[in-house]
């Protein structure tokens, strides 16, 4: 998903002409985050599901708002895929807002007056959290490969570390879109005592077989571009610009609709009112996509969306519960809404509606809503109006029930 949203899918953005990305800024905030950070020695290993000890580890973090003397107003907050944990700051590369602010801020759903937000960058990120990128302890050169494969689970559990770090026992809300959803129904199946209420949005308690094949050509392009150098590209000295750039243009049409594209682009010409008759940027549609390579490969980090994606693709709360869904929740006191949008073909209405039904199952307290929309799997990002109030009915809900 597009976690720095282009709300107006602008025709006419430029396409490949243009100076070359700057060198890597994206590995700077891999090394030196510009955000707080949570280190954690050799005493303090992260236990991951590749069966490896991580450490030591680091997570990068952002917070708004006060913690509560009681410490009972915690929010915290999964990010997705290309996400990180600046929700609502000025990204550092970019200089773009926040990429949640439509839904994060002072009197908005998510009431930084009210409450203490939490985003981590996850672990397996490039964005300050220990991934890939950073440097391996035992080798001094960067990671690559050598890292261990990742999980949502070992994302929350390390977030879990975090939060003890900050002296915060319970979650009074987790929340998060497409692979933040993950994350989210994982802390509500592994720490259900930690979270008072979880709103999982346009996710799925696993990653379908069509999911898993976007995510595959993604990664072969990046591993197709000669510059990837097995991995090793950043002690080369170079990046896998290009196919990190195909790999995000694919996947960006996912998180889209066919409405929405009609209507911003259709079928119109970038520079005039005839095709130029060659592999230009002929079609609004293209040069939009290109302009979203082009931009991805200056914040992000390759060898982490080979992870991330991964990641993405392991997740399978049934299966980790003997393929039976609500044996996940069973005995849950978490109370949980879950939201989807009718043109999210990423992550359909019927996976929320599996994850409904599960619930039910286990006698789980549980709203659905399912927002009309015509944006695709990024509306969760954008200006929707019946999300922003669903939202805002839970969380005032919760927060009656929690006293705040």
């Amino acid at each position: 998903m597009d976690t720095i949203p282009d709300t107006a899918l602008k025709p006419g953005l430029a396409a490949e002409t243009g100076p070359r990305p700057r060198p890597a800024p994206e590995l700077s905030q891999a090394l030196e985050p510009s955000s707080p950070v949570a280190r954690f020695g050799t005493d303090e290993p992260l236990p991951m599901d590749a069966g490896v000890m991580l450490a030591p580890f680091q997570i990068a973090y952002q917070t708004v708002g006060t913690l509560n003397a009681d410490r009972t107003n915690a929010v915290l907050i999964c990010h997705a895929l290309t996400g990180d944990q600046h929700f609502a700051h000025t990204h550092p590369v970019t200089g773009k807002p926040g990429w949640w602010e439509t839904l994060v801020g002072p009197g908005k759903p998510v009431d930084t007056d009210r409450y203490f937000v939490i985003c981590s960058n996850v672990i397996g990120s490039c964005m300050g959290s220990t991934g890939p990128a950073s440097v391996n302890p035992e080798t001094d050169r960067p990671y690559g490969l050598d890292f261990p494969l990742v999980t949502i689970r070992d994302m929350v559990r390390a977030q879990a570390m975090l939060l003890d770090r900050l002296g915060i026992r319970d979650l009074f809300l987790c929340i998060g879109g497409s692979m933040g959803g993950m994350q989210v129904l994982q802390w509500a199946a592994l720490y259900p005592e930690r979270v008072f209420a979880a709103m999982p949005i346009a996710t799925g308690a696993r990653h379908s077989a069509q999911n898993i094949a976007f995510h595959e050509v993604g990664r072969q392009a990046i591993m197709a571009d000669p510059a990837w150098e097995d991995g090793r590209y950043l002690e080369a000295g170079t990046r896998p610009a290009k196919g990190l750039g195909v790999a995000r243009m694919g996947a960006h049409i996912t998180y889209l609709s066919e409405p929405a594209l009609h209507r911003k682009f259709g079928r119109r010409f970038q520079g005039g009112s005839a095709p130029t008759f060659s592999f230009n940027a002929d079609f609004q549609i293209e040069s939009y996509l290109r302009h979203q390579g082009l931009s991805f490969v200056e914040r992000f980090d390759a060898n982490a969306y080979l992870y991330l994606t991964r990641a993405m693709d392991y997740f399978d709360l049934a299966e980790d519960h003997g393929g039976v869904l609500a044996k996940a929740f069973q005995g849950t006191r978490t109370r949980f809404c879950i939201m989807s949008f009718t043109s999210d073909w990423l992550f359909p209405t019927a996976d929320s509606r599996a994850i409904v039904h599960a619930l039910n199952a286990a006698s789980a307290p549980v709203a659905f809503v399912e927002v009309e929309s015509d944006k695709g799997h990024d509306a969760f990002l954008l200006d929707e109006p019946a999300m922003f109030s669903a939202a805002q009915g839970f969380i005032d809900a919760a927060a009656r029930a929690r006293g705040l």
